[in-house]
């Protein structure tokens, strides 16, 4: 009684492990051949980079250009504003001179000096 049970054992095995050599062979991926390449010659392939309509390419030109003739322009008027800036500073800082020495005059002669207005402060030389 006790060897029927053992054979069926073996035989279950031996199933097993020929069910488990047939799942390896066909899970394994295979390798599959290139496919063919038909033969070009240098002059037919395209130029490296990027390809671009000629249409596209007009008109993100076109944009360039205006993007450089704009800061261009804005170039220019920056310059200008600096020299207009510096321009008014110096006659800031001049009138902050003739207001002090305004009031250095009037406390000479025992008169309430004039009061410096906010905006001058920061263009003062003393």
């Amino acid at each position: 009684m006790g060897g029927d049970g053992t054979v069926l054992g073996v035989v279950i095995a031996v199933v097993g492990g020929i069910c488990s050599v047939l799942v390896a062979r066909i899970s394994t991926p295979r390798e599959r051949p290139a496919p063919p390449v038909a033969a070009v010659e240098a002059d037919e392939l395209p130029p490296p980079g990027l390809q671009v309509s000629p249409e596209i390419w007009q008109y993100v030109s076109r944009r360039f250009d205006r993007l450089e003739a704009d800061v261009a322009h804005l170039t220019a008027v920056v310059e200008t504003k600096k020299v207009e800036v510096s321009a008014l500073e110096r006659l800031l800082r001049q009138a902050m001179r003739i207001i002090r020495r305004a009031n250095r005059r009037l406390a000479a002669v025992h008169e309430q000096p004039e009061e410096v207005p906010r905006e001058l402060v920061p263009y003062s030389i003393e």
